[in-house]
């Protein structure tokens, strides 16, 4: 099961953040803060799984941001790993060479175009092609 997913920049500033367990405004504070200064310094040269606390973090660098998911010791991170990749490309796709711009003044577009492939911590939807579509088809309604 999916954690929470985090999309930071190489400040530490979060620019998007879903979260699939109840936890307080303070220990939200610390995983952000910890994920901050786990993945920032590490050699890029390292593997992308990071095992903390209990959980394993799972991110890959994309430009200046850092995409990245807490998921359970017991889940694969490869296919962790392939998700980020694929809601990278989505949002690739949807914007059409999506910047750290792009999703400051768009984020509602990408919090739906997150939910539409993750629910309640689960892989929901591996099609790119029918997430675009779903995004199409919200898009219409406004």
């Amino acid at each position: 099961m999916i954690r929470y997913i985090l999309v930071q920049n190489r400040q530490g500033k979060t620019r998007l953040s879903r979260w699939y367990f109840p936890c307080s405004d303070e220990e939200k504070n610390k995983l952000l803060s910890d994920f901050y200064k786990l993945v920032n310094v590490r050699d890029p040269k390292l593997a992308n799984f990071i095992e903390y606390r209990t959980y394993k973090i799972v991110y890959r660098r994309y430009a200046g941001l850092f995409f990245g998911m807490c998921v359970d010791t017991t889940d694969n991170e490869l296919a962790a790993l392939e998700s980020i990749h694929l809601f990278v490309e989505s949002l690739d796709a949807y914007f059409g060479n999506v910047c750290e711009l792009d999703i400051v003044f768009h984020f509602w577009k990408c919090y739906a175009l997150m939910d539409e492939m993750f629910l309640t911590g689960e892989i929901q939807e591996t099609s790119k092609k029918i997430v675009l579509k779903r995004m199409s088809d919200l898009d219409r309604l406004n």
